[in-house]
């Protein structure tokens, strides 16, 4: 069984984030899902998620495409999540393209094309100026 990973906030839950969890569950039989937790967030970039990670987590799980959930605490320890959950593939968005071959010595790693026209933090701003 191969099995894939990804990791993502997944906040203000769009078509984007459902199509690369869709894209990423068929390039194996198993997809485990790693949702930044509100304080990870916080630390990358200043301000928290509009929804709370256990909300997060439950729109997450509740797709068909996606077998497992778990908190992702911190960036420094996605080696060791990538063993952990005995991933055969890493997936991100290309937006990340070659940030994380440092983890090719363990698994492949994938960047898939991003939806085009919508991003989380355009969302956010839309609403913003409503």
């Amino acid at each position: 069984m191969v099995k894939v990973i990804t990791f993502g906030t997944f906040d203000i839950f769009h078509i984007g984030h459902l199509k690369i969890l869709e894209r990423s569950a068929k390039l194996g039989q198993h997809l485990t899902v790693g949702i930044s937790t509100d304080a990870l967030n916080y630390s990358k970039k200043q301000r928290y998620p509009i929804c709370q990670q256990s909300s997060r987590s439950e729109i997450v799980a509740a797709l068909k495409c996606v077998d497992n959930v778990f908190f992702e605490e911190s960036l420094e320890l996605k080696r060791e999540y990538i063993e952990e959950h005995k991933a055969d593939i890493l997936v991100m968005g290309n937006d990340w393209m070659g940030k994380f071959d440092e983890f090719k010595d363990i698994c492949d790693v994938i960047y898939l094309e991003r939806t085009p026209s919508i991003s989380t933090t355009e969302l956010i701003e839309i609403v913003k100026e409503l």
